[in-house]
This record gives structure tokens, C-alpha cells and sequence, in this order.
């Protein structure tokens, strides 16, 4: 395979838990966000297809979590976990998705970064602070997508990018965590996303979107 074609991912497995999961071999990325920052637009946009994971106008309906595999191999693959922060769901079930998250975060071996969707109008609420923090603990590879950027003005995104893009670099966290504009309505950011996903997932391959 000399190239990551995003537009063959297909669904792979649904898992509830860590040992559902599929084996802990190859490379996957994990997308997380709160339930209502676009995480499931985000990958059908990166996939080319909007069908790929279901989205719903309720936010919090990614209660699994999901795999899908690329080139129809199930050693790369892409991760859309429970989100966070909104589903109208009952405490203790908000509770057993976080520790499956957890669990999941903290023990897959072939994770190789994190995809963190925020809204770009609302971005770094306290849960996706948190994840970061997991993140830069973990040494883990971070990159934030600020999704929506159609619902601001092209200076207004900008600026907002500038001014976190200036407090990692000011934290000393610019080599682990990365930031982007984006937007799954207009399509703006994807392919710097897709070269992003590449250089995890096998860095000496190119990049086809």
C-alpha cells in the first residue's frame, strides 16, 4: 500500500468496552469531542461519505465505541469515541462511557494520536481541557480541530486560531498539540487534516484525500 485513501474507510466493529475491541495491532486514531462539537460530520467529511457514521441532530448518540478500517484492512483505522459533556442520558450511564473511555485511552497500545473536535465559537470547554491535559501526561499526539468555522467570518476564525496557536507555543506544548481550522459543512481544513492522520499512521506514506 503506497498511499491512505480516507474515502475507503468502512465500518469495521461496534465495542462497548476494551475487550470488544478489535486486536491491538497496527495503527489507529482516536476522534473525541464533546457530543455536540460535529465528531461523527468530522469523519464523513474526511471519508467523503456522509453515510459513513450516523449522525443525529441529538447530540449523544455515540455511545459505542465505533472502528472503521482503511484500504478494507483492520490495521489502520479510525476511532469515533463516545462523546462527552452533553448526552441526555442518565448519570450512571454517562459514568460507565467515561470509564470505558478511560480504560480505552489508557490501555490501547496501537493508538497513535488524538483527533479533538471542539466548536470553534465555544472551543476549550472543561472537559476538552481535561483531554488535552490526559494528552500532554500521556505524551500522547494531540491535534484540535476548531470545527464550525463556517458559522464565524474568516478573520473572526483566524484570529481565534491565532490566539491558541500563541498559547501553546507560550505553554511549550507546540510539538504535541496541534491546532486547526475547520469545517464540515464548507469542507475547509480537511485535507490538512488528512496529511495530519497520514504522518500518525504511517509517516513514510503519502497522502491521498
Amino acid at each position: 500500500m503506497s498511499k491512505i485513501n480516507f474515502k475507503s474507510a468502512e465500518f469495521l466493529i461496534s465495542a462497548p468496552s476494551l475487550k470488544q475491541c478489535p486486536p491491538d495491532k497496527g495503527a489507529e486514531i482516536a476522534f473525541a469531542g464533546r457530543s455536540n462539537a460535529g465528531k461523527s460530520s468530522a469523519i464523513n467529511t474526511l471519508a467523503r461519505n456522509n453515510k459513513l457514521v450516523r449522525t443525529s441532530k441529538t447530540p449523544g448518540c455515540t455511545q459505542l465505541i465505533n472502528f472503521f478500517q482503511l484500504h478494507s484492512s483492520a490495521d489502520l483505522r479510525l476511532v469515533d469515541l463516545p462523546g462527552y459533556g452533553y448526552a441526555k442520558v442518565p448519570k450512571a450511564v454517562q459514568q460507565k462511557w467515561q470509564e470505558h473511555l478511560s480504560q480505552y485511552l489508557n490501555e490501547r497500545q496501537s493508538l497513535r494520536g488524538i483527533i479533538l473536535i471542539t466548536d470553534i465559537r465555544h472551543p476549550m470547554q472543561e472537559s476538552d481541557e481535561m483531554m488535552i491535559n490526559w494528552a500532554v501526561q500521556s505524551e500522547m499526539p494531540l491535534h484540535v480541530l476548531l470545527n464550525k468555522s463556517d458559522k464565524l467570518s474568516r478573520g473572526a476564525a483566524q484570529n481565534t486560531l491565532l490566539n491558541y496557536q500563541r498559547e501553546l507555543k507560550n505553554s511549550g506544548l507546540e510539538n504535541l498539540v496541534s491546532i486547526q481550522i475547520f469545517s464540515s459543512v464548507s469542507g475547509e481544513g480537511v485535507d490538512q487534516l488528512a496529511q495530519q492522520l497520514g504522518l500518525w499512521l504511517q509517516p513514510d506514506l503519502k497522502i491521498f484525500v
